[in-house]
């Protein structure tokens, strides 16, 4: 089995390639814009014809793994063409290139393709309502993929963080080591959760596909890949600076006050409600999904046993 992996050098990416699972379960092809991975392959989801369509003709993947994206949301408002082309019209033709050879995308999609007016986790088939352009564009890639024909799994995953790349995690480690207070957002819901976690998932569903054909009609299709339970943008500041100054990564916890959207103004509208619902996938996908507090505990201690990290590097 061969297996493309696009945006290798991305946040989730990256987990992807460390983890080391999808080249245990075949021949892995990691592919990136800049092409730096080691026997890495270049491609950019963006420019279908001058890159990655070749691409694809040269690997003849079996699964297609997307974990490139266009992912600065405040940005996309002035960039939603930008934004489009990349999560939306390529995943299109990712998809398009799948159904004419009998690959299966595995594809991650995001909250923000609901307009978090909720008040209960949203189940898969909830309507959706993006608030702005990010979440317009990655509801078109969806769609797109899903009028593709080609065979896939959608995994929309939420408050994505890891101990490398740029994420609201590293922001707080090293916000809190250089200042006395920080104003966090309260009014904001979801369920942090880590790429080590949307890696595992996102394996034990691959295996069942691959082993279990029966099970293939409820996996095909549209998922939430997300870490249990739920907290604000604030709890999990807080619960962050606990673990850290437990571990002896911050000499001190600084005072984390909460504020309101309204306080905290931005280009874009973020969803007060990414809570979603589980349940579904982990039934379909023969796993458990544990609580956020599992994946905050198993990235802390991740960095607090690397020699390298530092807090005013993150």
């Amino acid at each position: 089995m061969k297996i493309l992996l696009l945006g290798a050098n991305g946040q989730l990416g990256r987990s992807f390639t460390e983890d080391g699972g999808l080249a245990a379960r075949g021949e892995l092809v990691p592919a990136s814009r800049d092409g730096v991975l080691w026997n890495g392959e270049h491609g950019e989801i963006g420019d279908l014809s001058a890159s990655l369509a070749p691409l694809l003709e040269r690997v003849r993947p079996d699964v297609i793994v997307n974990t490139a994206a266009y992912t600065a949301v405040d940005r996309a408002e002035q960039e939603e063409a930008l934004a489009t082309r990349i999560n939306g019209e390529a995943v299109g033709e990712l998809g398009a290139w799948a159904a004419a050879h009998g690959a299966v995308v595995l594809h991650y999609s995001t909250d923000y393709v609901f307009d978090g007016m909720a008040t209960t986790p949203y189940p898969v088939d909830a309507p959706t309502g993006p608030l702005g352009a990010y979440g317009r564009s990655k509801l078109a890639g969806e769609e797109a993929l899903r009028a593709s024909g080609a065979d896939h799994l959608i995994l929309r995953t939420a408050w994505v963080y890891a101990p490398h790349g740029h994420n609201f995690l590293r922001t707080m480690l090293r916000l809190g080591a250089e200042r006395e207070e920080l104003r966090v957002v309260a009014d904001q819901l979801g369920a942090p959760t880590s790429t080590a976690l949307i890696v595992r998932a996102s394996l034990a569903a691959l295996d069942r596909w691959i082993a279990e054909p029966r099970a293939r009609a409820s996996l095909h299709g549209t998922h939430h890949l997300v870490a249990g339970g739920h907290t604000s943008w604030h709890g999990f500041a807080s619960a962050i600076f606990e673990e850290a100054q437990a571990r002896g990564l911050l000499d001190r916890r600084p005072r984390v006050v909460p504020i309101t959207t309204a306080e905290y103004t931005t280009p874009a509208r973020r969803p007060a409600w990414s809570v979603l619902d589980n349940t579904a996938f982990e039934r379909q996908a023969g796993i458990r999904l544990p609580d956020w507090q599992t994946g905050l505990h198993e990235v802390m201690d991740q960095l607090a046993g690397n020699p390298l990290w530092s807090a005013t590097k993150s």
